[in-house]
């Protein structure tokens, strides 16, 4: 075996809010039937990597049980093996901490190279061509990069090259930045140069943007070589992110195809009965997992397995997850509701043009997203406004929440 993967998949994911309180941010669910993590162990077997670790950390039962042996991913077999490497007695203090703490676990493995992928990005990449790039310039350490909008540098590890996709200065989450080429968090490292770094850098949170990469590349004068992809790559942690990165898989033609059969993204799926669509229900533009059952309109919006749709219902632009029961006559724009969550009838969610931001968190939701947490119970005849959060505990004084309210 000359490739070990490891998948970082213990991100609390605290921009998603409501939405990682009882998940990781991986093992959220993403266009209506998937999981984020899917993604990645997807091009890891497509790419003919059938050794992985999963390292998980926060809140990982959810992951785990989505996981299990790994058979969706053909990583049951013989020759195969998918590991979930939980901390025990410590805590993963930093993305290199988290490795570190596994360095036995890898050891056994006795690869040649070690991939270290994020669980919580929506792409499709083949691995091997990164791999082939790294072996061509005889690189210690290749990072895969891509471009990102000037204003959001502050948000990645930024780097500059020379003419050779050298790396000659990396900063992690710079405020400023004159070059706006992202690290995307696929490391892909010689495992004796990986192994010698991380035992020779003493710090309590180690970190691989903060401080692995820019000591190779300032210190220890490594061969750091960036691997520019150029397909389409998301990193889906904010409210407006993860809603209207589902939403662009609803329009007719989409960046990432979900449908190619030549590069599949695999699942765990659920046994349940196909779509049942009323004859007075409407559908436009939508995903709209099995089990579903539809008496209303569906418009632009995304629908995991399992939602109900009452008569004269209208979901617009919105992402509806699992076993979410939705009365009649109900209104549900811009919004995002998590699983098992019960609507009212005559009931209005993200109601009217009024964007006061959210008042106990303006810089999570300011757009006018509204977001009710798994579980939650919202009466009928009631009116919620833009930019609200509303949790399973919140308690219903009046019929009508104004927009940037809180219910918790």
């Amino acid at each position: 075996m000359e490739t070990l993967a490891l998948i970082l998949a213990g991100g609390k994911g605290s921009r998603l809010d409501i939405l990682s309180q009882r998940r990781s941010k991986p093992a959220m669910p993403f266009a209506g039937k998937f999981r984020i993590i899917d993604f990645a162990l997807s091009n890891c077997t497509q790419s003919g990597i059938y050794d992985i670790g999963i390292l998980t950390q926060y809140l990982p039962l959810s992951l785990n049980e989505h996981i299990g042996s790994g058979k969706p991913w053909d990583l049951d077999r013989r020759d195969s093996s998918v590991t979930l490497l939980q901390p025990h007695n410590y805590w993963y203090l930093g993305t290199a901490d988290a490795v570190l703490k596994n360095l036995e676990f890898i050891e056994r493995r006795t690869p040649k190279y070690v991939l270290i992928l994020s669980g919580d990005h929506i792409y499709k990449m083949d691995y091997r061509k990164m791999i082939q790039v790294h072996i061509e310039k005889n690189a210690s350490l290749t990072i895969a990069c891509q471009p990102v909008p000037q204003e959001e540098v502050s948000r990645f590890g930024i780097m500059s090259t020379n003419e050779h996709d050298e790396i000659i200065h990396f900063e992690e989450k710079p405020k400023t930045s004159t070059s706006n080429l992202a690290s995307m968090g696929i490391y892909l490292f010689d495992f004796e140069l990986l192994k010698k770094v991380l035992l020779e850098i003493k710090q309590e949170d180690l970190d691989f943007g903060k401080h692995i990469i820019p000591h190779l590349i300032e210190s220890t004068k490594k061969e750091v070589y960036a691997y520019l992809f150029k397909d389409y790559w998301m990193d889906v942690g904010t409210y407006d992110s993860y809603l209207d990165t589902n939403l662009q898989m609803t329009k007719d033609y989409t960046e990432l195809d979900l449908y190619d059969p030549t590069w599949k993204v695999y699942t765990k799926s659920e046994d349940l009965p196909p779509v049942k669509v009323s004859s007075e229900a409407t559908l436009h533009n939508s995903l709209v997992s099995n089990g579903c059952v539809i008496e209303g309109a569906v418009i632009n919006s995304v629908l995991s397995p399992g939602v109900r749709v009452g008569k004269g219902a209208v979901i617009k632009d919105s992402v509806i997850l699992n076993n979410v029961i939705i009365g009649d006559l109900v209104t549900v724009h811009r919004s995002i509701i998590d699983k098992k969550v019960i609507i009212g009838r005559n009931t209005y969610v993200g109601y009217g043009d009024d964007l006061t931001p959210n008042k106990a968190k303006p810089d999570l939701l300011r757009t006018g997203i509204t977001v009710i947490e798994k579980g939650a119970v919202i009466p009928s005849n009631t009116t919620i406004g833009r930019n609200c959060r509303i949790f399973k505990t919140g308690k219903f004084t009046s019929k009508h929440i104004p927009s940037g309210s809180t219910l918790e």
